[in-house]
């Protein structure tokens, strides 16, 4: 029996981790493309961080290496995305050129930095941090430029912060919202957690709102809506994510914010999937590693026609990774006439926790 061609467009940590799901399933049911927009082979984004503060180099964070592809079978292509999905004739086409017929076909697509679009925002020194080669641009940039300016006070623009003080710059985060990370923590603990970096040398502007990045051939300063400008080198926006989304669109797929999926990540075509920070499962869209993890699991039992209660969406949590910070978030952080929590707090150590119950 001939095999069935399957082809993924994105190579990054939620479409490989399904690819291997399916290989541990049934390693002979599929001929396997894998068709990726950069230049590396599969590797763990999570860790861009850490190559930032000086703790791995890039090749610590490969998951994947192209050996791996070869003792699978796995035909992969590299810095070459799709731009084009003929559904009716079951075929992608590459910026290259390169067509590929599919039976099965996996959107693991990801997600783009947003920039905000505020005038100065495609100057050169401004990065919307995402990838391996925003990492070492930011790297290459500290080496002879000193200021700096994270947008966004949420977990990503805290680690990238931590990471340009590691580089030797002066870091100013700018955040919209009263207190840090006002998503994961209340208030007291995002206080507490602003001090804590602050003594780490991190400055803070809050509830900044920049209306202009200065500069005329690159990045001088940025403008916030009460008139100030602070003078920097580098801006990086760490404002949130957009998933990847135009090709499947053009396509003809349903698209929200995501690409719908049903239980077992199937679009609205029954041959073609979406996984991962592209993939809109009952409104909601998921941008950490473990509910991408648990949506490969699934796709994977059923492509290789093994029985699954479908993907019923995730419980997310947080912790950040900034060195002498301690911190776990998950669930639900708000109180309201049903949620009350339980506060401890010692003033010793600094410590605090809050537990939220429901009542029944």
């Amino acid at each position: 029996m001939a095999k069935q061609k399957l082809v993924m467009i994105g190579n990054g940590m939620a479409g490989i981790r399904t690819i291997e799901e399916i290989l541990e399933r049934a390693n002979d049911l599929y001929d396997i493309t894998v068709i990726g927009k950069e230049p590396y082979p599969n590797y763990n984004r999570i860790m861009l961080s850490n190559i930032l503060q000086n703790k791995m180099t890039v090749e610590e964070t490969i998951m994947n290496p192209y050996e791996w592809y070869e003792e699978h079978d796995i035909k992969l292509i590299t810095n070459d995305p799709v731009v084009d999905v003929d559904r009716a004739n079951q075929n992608v086409t590459t910026a290259n050129g390169i067509e590929v017929a599919y039976d099965k076909l996996i959107f693991a697509t990801g997600s783009k930095a947003f920039v905000i679009p505020v005038p100065g925002s495609t100057l050169p020194s401004v990065i919307g941090w995402r990838t391996i080669d925003d990492t070492e641009q930011m790297m290459n940039i500290a080496k002879t430029k000193k200021k700096a300016i994270v947008i966004g006070g949420g977990l990503l623009g805290l680690e990238c912060a931590r990471g340009l003080l590691d580089q030797g710059m002066e870091v100013t985060v700018l955040h919209l919202a009263e207190w840090l990370m006002e998503m994961q923590l209340d208030r007291k603990a995002g206080n507490m957690l602003k001090a804590d970096l602050e003594k780490q040398g991190m400055k803070f502007e809050m509830q900044a709102n920049t209306t202009e990045i200065l500069g005329e051939d690159d990045v001088e300063g940025v403008k916030l809506a009460d008139g100030r400008e602070i003078p920097t080198d580098l801006v990086v926006m760490a404002v949130g994510i957009r998933p990847y989304t135009e090709v499947a669109k053009e396509s003809g797929l349903d698209v929200n914010r995501g690409i719908v999926v049903n239980d077992v990540m199937q679009t609205s075509d029954s041959n073609v999937y979406a996984v991962g920070e592209c993939a809109e499962h009952n409104g909601k869209v998921y941008g950490l590693v473990a509910p991408l993890y648990e949506q490969g699991k699934v796709l994977a039992d059923h492509l290789t026609n093994k029985e699954t209660n479908g993907y019923k969406g995730s419980t997310t949590f947080t912790s950040l990774k900034v060195s002498g910070c301690d911190l776990y978030s998950a669930g639900q952080i708000v109180e309201n006439a049903e949620i009350k929590g339980i506060e401890i707090f010692n003033s010793v150590d600094n410590n605090y926790k809050k537990n939220l119950f429901k009542r029944r």
